[in-house]
């Protein structure tokens, strides 16, 4: 991308950082790129200690042989298990590894042993910025495939949970992608079993398939999974013809996976507080992740692989504070009820990347807006920020919002106690809402500028 693409602000530019780099120097230098299905590509690279990622992103599209659309749909990120990010155009992957370190002690927990043995690796990937709508009109079979293997990825490692029904169809689909067409003298229950974690959610497989369950059923669910699979796939080779080509494949998975509220999304750590549980009144914290893209947050919880609560934009309010130098909160507000009285609700996300999470929703904010301004259609894909969720067929379906699993603060006039009335949205806690329909503080000085 160059310079006048979308970028992210200066807030982000730490936070806009899979892959490991050699050394530097102004001679000809091996740097090794990955693929989110873990391929990689090995590069030699001139200065490789001042090359930027705009130009590093060209050579790896020359070498994968990408059309021009690639510039937008991909961007370098910068990844370990402990914090991803995607770097601007003008940043130097190779001056931001040497700061990594420093990053992790900045913006997340982990120990002293963990930072000075973490390497970050280098990754091609995409965009969070590029409009999802947009993925359906690309016609190059190559970049619809790696945005296919990041979809599947994303999918299978949990980090965009599934109900069994869709992981089922998605799985089907990957069959025929990866399988070819079926064909019943080849493709059977058993031929399927050794690969069965390659199409379904390996969480999801073990979850259904515990030591009780299999003493019960005799293997019956096992049997059951490489069936419905099986069932699946073959739907799909009966819906989608060969002449239509993988392309239409492609098209069929992430068209499915943009029903996902966390589609595309940057997934940031944070901990929330457990509702008070027992006649002790227990209480504790629950790992998170949340999910920020183009048209909402989402909060879902890291072990149980469903979401806790999914946001619009136009749903919430939010703010960023650090009453101390160990507790960096992001503060969510959102309408809800308690015992039947309408109130304002207010989630707080423990995350010391809490200051990266504020301002990205800020910037996503800010992009809709401006593509709101130039096209009545809206250029960036995302719904008009006043339209409202749906209800959801699926009572029990990952997506739906678990409020009993959260513990909020709720209130009405200014965060008293609560009271009978509730107040316009313009009452919000943080005071300033705008004719959009959401609210956010003025953002402080950025601490970081590049």
């Amino acid at each position: 991308m160059d310079g006048s693409g979308i970028s992210p602000p200066s807030l982000l530019n730490e936070y806009l950082l899979r892959g490991s780099v050699s050394s530097s120097g102004t001679r000809s230098m091996d740097v090794i790129v990955y693929l989110m299905n873990d391929e990689a590509i090995p590069l030699t690279v001139d200065g490789l200690s001042v090359i930027t990622a705009h130009e590093l992103h060209k050579v790896i599209r020359e070498v994968l042989a990408l059309p021009d659309i690639a510039q937008e749909v991909f961007a370098l990120w910068l990844s370990s298990p402990f914090l991803e990010v995607q770097l601007k155009p003008k940043h130097q992957p190779y001056k931001v590894c040497r700061q990594w370190h420093d990053l992790l002690t900045r913006f997340t927990n982990c120990s002293l042993e963990d930072i000075h043995q973490d390497e970050p690796c280098l990754q091609f990937r995409r965009n969070i910025f590029f409009p999802k709508c947009r993925e359906l009109q690309i016609a190059n079979e190559e970049v619809l495939r790696l945005l296919y293997e990041e979809a599947k990825y994303n999918v299978l490692e949990g980090k965009y949970p599934c109900d069994l029904e869709d992981c089922e169809l998605l799985g089907g689909l990957a069959c025929r992608l990866e399988l070819g067409p079926y064909n019943q003298e080849k493709h059977t229950p058993s031929t399927l079993r050794p690969k069965l974690e390659s199409f379904l959610p390996p969480y999801m497989c073990k979850k259904r398939n515990g030591l009780l369950t299999a003493l019960i059923n005799r293997g019956s669910r096992q049997a059951s999974f490489e069936q419905t699979l099986l069932n699946s796939y073959k739907e799909v080779t009966e819906s989608i013809t060969c002449e239509e080509g993988e392309a239409t494949n492609y098209k069929e998975y992430l068209k499915k996976c943009h029903e996902l509220p966390y589609y595309g999304c940057a997934f940031f750590m944070g901990e929330i507080d457990k509702p008070v549980q027992g006649f002790l009144n227990r209480t504790g914290r629950k790992t998170v992740s949340v999910a920020i893209n183009m048209e909402g947050v989402s909060v879902i919880d890291r072990k149980e692989k469903h979401v806790l609560i999914s946001l619009k934009f136009s749903e919430l309010s939010w703010d960023h504070t650090y009453p101390d130098r160990e507790e960096h909160i992001l503060w969510l507000e959102f309408d809800g009820d308690n015992e039947g009285t309408p109130v304002n609700k207010l989630l707080k996300i423990y995350s010391k990347q809490a200051e990266l999470m504020s301002g990205l929703i800020e910037y996503c904010i800010e992009l809709n807006q401006g593509a709101d301004l130039h096209s009545p259609d809206s250029a960036l894909g995302s719904p008009p920020i006043s339209e409202k969720r749906g209800k959801l067929r699926r009572q029990e379906s990952v997506l739906c919002n678990r409020m009993k699993h959260l513990t909020t603060i709720d209130y009405v006039d200014d965060g008293n106690e609560i009271k009978r009335v509730k107040p316009k949205r313009a009452a919000s806690f943080f005071t300033r809402q705008t004719t959009q329909g959401y609210a956010s503080v003025q953002p402080a000085d950025s601490p970081v500028e590049s």
